[in-house]
């Protein structure tokens, strides 16, 4: 019995002891399946929750684009009836920027439900109504830039009852309408996983609560593992909260950073486009007004320079080798007094001034000027088939266009290609191109073989500030001056472009139907003969003219020409003494002026002149009129470019003259 119980005593001490060795064994493999168990069901419920939370931060953002999107084309609509009604270019630009912005949240909006086919099919219905909506809007401003306030205002009325403003407010409220029953329905998802995350936190205090009992009453087996263990977990749990705490709120932070970033980006593009727009204009500004007064001296040089070949001329008519000197000598200066015109139309600084113009003859004189400007690279050819067809047009305004095209058109070829300048005589009818109504046209194309415009780059091509060039390259205006300049003829404009295929600018402007004189049969080139310089004092009687110049040079000139002419000249070298020699010489039949000079304009001087002088005719004899706030004080007046010739001269004081007998004033056809 002795050794039995001895046998049982030893064997219940082995199985104590290895009871004792695998029980904190099993106590600890359970405790690791129970954590990794609870870390399982734990990131499960926080992946579930981290999804919920993704859907229904999606569904904010739709729907803030949504009224992001709606904000901007209230916006860009409300600044374009600011600009329809106050014609301001700054107002314009904040337009397209408001305009633009709006695409880009419409782009954004687009991408965000991309994977959404309900929501994808409202946002490309919606994009359609967009670009309407905005081919509208566009045709509005396009309308505004070129002084048609009133149409622009009845369009803008009509835009604002436009069923395609409705159908974008529609679709919006549709979109919003629809995120916001999926947001409702992620709602309960998040609240949901909120729950399962709540629950999983509540089982694994359970489950401590449980292995901390077990633990205690195992105290005898591992206390101080237990307590240890017990700090450990207390820790890991308190890390966890705090690393969950810092992840949220860093996930914040960066998305409010990444927001404002955005919003800075977009800002600072759009500041920095308007900058270099406005850069832009300035400086072809300041080249306009630089050459505007190059242009102003060189013309008063030239009108000494022609007026003293001519008068040279006539004193050696007997010469023929002298005569043949003076004759190309007159040509240079006129080929000068040329290239000087063309600098003003490039600074804009002439009234506008319609006359017959022959496109082809056009064409063919502003070949040098084309050349210098595109550069040796670029072959330019002539295609002129125009005839003697002509149109009512400011040549410097249409050589300026042209010449705008020519750039373009070798921006487009990278400085090498070949330009083509080609004219053809057309009969439209009505509606064909464009508005315009039936009849005879000449069609002018200038075609390049560059690199073409997507069809996206022709609907934009005419909209003022648009353009395809980098900041710097150029402002935006080029075409949009073109379209009006056309349109100011009462023609209109065709673009056939392929990407990589070239460009052809076609402007179709109507055909003017004049009669020629019969000087003019006689003389078709309009160049002095020299029965128009023997016999043009002769065919009027000896008037007397008040000239005031400020320069003595052509002051002189101008009273050596009046002399030629067989006229009398009471010189005047300042406006304010005009009024006194008039009252001084009440013979005076026309008043011969300059129109820039020191402290006042001649058509100030004009303005100033008491009512007793108002009937006598006015010449303006001008190289440069651009300081001259208003072309209308132009009107009712004779308007005469330096440099001139004799012949011209006597023509316009004959009008002036025959404008001042009785019952004729108004068979006369003064400036303006």
């Amino acid at each position: 019995m002795n050794d039995y119980s001895a046998g049982m005593s030893e064997d219940g001490t082995h199985l104590t002891e290895r009871v004792d060795r695998l029980l904190p064994l099993a106590i600890g493999l359970s405790l690791v399946a129970a954590i990794i168990a609870l870390l399982y069901f734990a990131g499960t419920a926080a992946h579930e929750q981290e999804q919920a939370l993704k859907r229904q931060q999606r569904s904010y953002e739709i729907v803030s684009l949504a009224h992001q999107l709606d904000a901007s084309v209230a916006k860009a609509e409300s600044q374009l009836g600011r600009y329809v009604i106050s014609m301001d270019k700054d107002i314009g630009r904040q337009y397209q920027a408001e305009w633009d912005r709006a695409a880009q949240e419409l782009a954004t909006l687009q991408r965000v439900t991309s994977n959404d086919r309900v929501e994808a099919q409202l946002v490309d219905q919606l994009s359609a109504a967009f670009r309407e909506r905005g081919a509208a809007l566009s045709d509005i401003a396009l309308r505004t830039t070129y002084d048609q306030k009133e149409t622009s205002l009845g369009k803008f009325y009509l835009a604002s009852k436009a069923q395609s403003l409705k159908r974008i407010n529609a679709l919006l409220d549709q979109v919003i309408e629809e995120e916001n029953t999926r947001l409702d329905e992620r709602n309960v998802d998040v609240a949901r996983a909120g729950d399962s995350v709540q629950q999983v936190t509540t089982t694994y205090r359970l489950v401590g609560l449980a292995l901390l009992i077990a633990l205690l009453l195992m105290a005898w087996v591992a206390r101080a593992m237990m307590k240890e263990r017990r700090q450990e977990q207390q820790l890991i749990d308190e890390e966890y909260q705090r690393a969950l705490a810092l992840e949220a709120a860093v996930a914040s932070r960066t998305e409010e950073l990444r927001l404002a970033y955005a919003k800075l980006q977009r800002e600072t593009e759009d500041r920095a486009k308007v900058e270099e727009s406005l850069r832009q204009m300035q400086k072809m500004e300041a080249v306009g007004q630089l050459t505007g007064g190059i242009a102003h001296d060189f013309n008063n040089m030239l009108a000494v320079v022609v007026g003293g070949l001519e008068l040279a001329r006539r004193r050696v008519a007997d010469s023929p080798d002298t005569v043949r000197h003076l004759d190309n000598a007159l040509e240079g200066a006129n080929r000068a007094a040329a290239l000087t015109r063309r600098l003003l139309a490039f600074a804009r600084a002439e009234p506008h001034m319609p006359e017959a113009q022959t496109p082809d003859a056009v064409i063919a004189g502003m070949v040098d000027l084309v050349d210098r400007a595109i550069g040796d690279q670029i072959h330019v050819e002539l295609d002129l088939d125009g005839g003697d067809w002509s149109v009512f047009a400011d040549r410097h305004q249409l050589e300026n266009g042209l010449l705008n095209l020519a750039v373009n058109a070798r921006d487009a070829m990278e400085g090498r290609g070949k330009l083509v300048f080609r004219t053809r005589q057309s009969r439209l009818r009505a509606g064909e191109i464009g508005d315009s109504p039936a009849g005879e046209y000449i069609c002018l194309s200038v075609i390049d073989t560059g690199c073409g415009m997507t069809a996206e780059v022709l609907e934009r091509v005419f909209e003022p500030f648009f353009t395809t060039k980098p900041h710097g390259k150029g402002t935006g205006l080029g075409l949009s001056q073109v379209f009006g300049m056309v349109r100011q003829c009462g023609g209109e404009i065709q673009i056939v472009s392929e990407p990589d295929e070239g460009t052809e600018v076609r402007l179709y402007l109507p055909r003017h139907i004049q009669t020629a004189s019969a000087s003019d049969q006689e003389n078709p080139t309009g160049k002095p003969t020299e029965a128009d310089s023997s016999n043009s004092s002769q065919q009027h009687s000896a008037l007397t003219l008040l000239v005031v110049e400020d320069d003595p040079r052509v002051l002189a000139q101008t009273r050596s020409a009046l002399a030629e002419l067989g006229h009398k000249a009471i010189c005047c070298d300042h406006p304010a003494k005009a009024i006194a020699m008039l009252r001084e010489n009440p013979d005076i039949d026309i008043i011969l002026s300059d129109v820039l000079m020191p402290d006042m304009t001649g058509p100030e001087m004009i303005a100033a002149l008491p009512d007793e002088f108002k009937s006598i005719p006015v010449m303006f004899v001008t190289g440069y009129a651009g300081d001259v706030q208003d072309s209308r004080m132009f009107e009712g007046h004779f308007l005469l470019r330096k440099p001139y010739t004799l012949a011209a001269l006597e023509k316009m004081i004959a009008q002036a003259a025959f404008s001042r007998l009785p019952g004729l004033q108004s068979d006369v056809a003064p400036a303006g």
